[in-house]
């Protein structure tokens, strides 16, 4: 990857800081989670929802940020939405009623989608053939340091001035646009369709995904709101486990200890982001697909299971190392099965349409532990990543192959 352009080195470097910051801010509300339901009135079932929303936002943000991309550019899309999900971040601390906090999270959602269909279509069509799982492992990677640095802040800004000011930090990450306006500049590949598409007809979106690329398009789509369930279901939800108290629940952990468990948790999903690409580049999306996602419904299943505070700190990694390493596929995958003129289009609806499925997972989740516990509500994510698994039966390999 060292024989990269600089070009390509700078559209890395955007979207993998456009993720890292998307994580920072859009987690931060499962780190508060705990806090806000006491001062606004909110059951696990409410709590659940309003990240019901933010997901069913970024469904729709994603689709849109997608056509968006693909008529009006790459680095332009990353921008918008970046600014987006940093403005409602810091909203949210501002919100005195759960509809004000409803509203600001579903404008969040949208600039969250919108962030990871841009991103994904400036790496993918910079990068060489050979190196683009590497690269987008890369950029999936630092969603862990976002998530890492959330729980850092949240560490360090709650005990100090309480959750409003935690999530007024969030609005920081909008000091990067101004640098990919002025530094990064939109893939040759995109110019060079944009080009020659001046002057002719479109064509239909219908007509690139008709026939067996229509049942794929399918099967990805399923496996990819499969493994946002599992994700969103149990990583929403983690923090208010450690932290809720035993009567509602929880197993009662400090703030500080439920920050540090979280933030060690973050090694594992780190290190899963950046092995998952240089592994589907050696030996194929698939099989490392399968792998990964098996073992991730091992271990949420053994994780659900544990109390002790030594326990979770030392499994934690593993679980996080192997249920989110698969994410750094989905882009990859989905470039190497479509033609540039509707690449960020479709990578934004097979993603972002599999989130919709997905956004149910915090509510299913709340309200299942409400009434069963966690121990039985995380088996609902431990399951789906065994479904996500099962969707392979109908994708082919991709690896190596050249872009459209």
């Amino acid at each position: 990857m060292k024989d990269a352009p600089p070009a390509a080195r700078r559209a890395l470097i955007a979207a993998s800081l456009g993720w890292m910051l998307d994580a920072f801010d859009v987690m931060l509300y499962a780190l508060v989670l705990a806090h806000m339901m006491k001062d606004l009135g909110m059951s696990k079932g409410t709590a659940g929802l309003m990240s019901s929303l933010t997901l069913l936002a970024a469904a729709g943000g994603g689709v849109v940020f997608g056509v968006l991309a693909d008529r009006r550019g790459r680095t332009w899309a990353l921008r918008a939405s970046v600014l987006i999900y940093s403005v409602f971040t810091a909203a949210c601390g501002l919100a005195r009623s759960v509809p004000m906090l409803a509203v600001f999270r579903i404008f969040l959602g949208l600039g969250m989608g919108g962030e990871w269909t841009s991103g994904a279509a400036l790496v993918t069509e910079t990068w060489p053939d050979e190196h683009r799982g590497k690269a987008m492992g890369f950029v999936q990677s630092f969603w862990a340091v976002g998530y890492a640095a959330a729980a850092l802040v949240t560490a360090i800004v709650y005990p100090l001035a309480g959750w409003r000011a935690v999530f007024f930090v969030g609005v920081l990450p909008a000091l990067l646009i101004f640098w990919v306006q002025r530094k990064v500049e939109e893939p040759a590949l995109w110019r060079a369709h944009k080009a020659q598409a001046v002057g002719k007809a479109r064509t239909p979106i219908g007509a690139v995904i008709r026939g067996r690329l229509l049942g794929i398009t399918v099967a990805v789509t399923l496996m990819n709101g499969f493994l946002l369930f599992g994700w969103w279901g149990f990583n929403t939800w983690i923090p208010g486990y450690f932290s809720l108290a035993q009567n509602q629940g929880g197993i009662g952990l400090s703030p500080w200890l439920t920050s540090s468990i979280i933030f060690f948790m973050q090694f594992g999903m780190w290190i899963g982001y950046l092995t998952f690409g240089y592994f589907s580049d050696i030996i194929g999306r698939k099989k490392t697909y399968i792998i990964y996602f098996t073992a991730a419904a091992v271990f949420i299943f053994i994780y659900a299971h544990l109390s002790h505070p030594l326990l979770l700190f030392i499994l934690g990694p593993f679980v996080a190392f192997f249920g989110t390493g698969g994410f750094s596929g989905f882009g990859a995958l989905t470039a190497e099965l479509y033609p540039t003129r509707f690449r960020a289009t479709l990578q934004g609806t097979t993603y972002n349409l599999g989130r919709i499925g997905s956004a149910v997972a915090p509510l299913a989740i709340g309200s299942l532990a409400q009434q069963k516990g966690f121990g039985t509500a995380f088996l609902l994510a431990s399951g789906a990543f065994v479904a996500a698994a099962v969707m392979w039966i109908w994708i082919p390999e991709t690896r190596g192959k050249a872009l459209e």
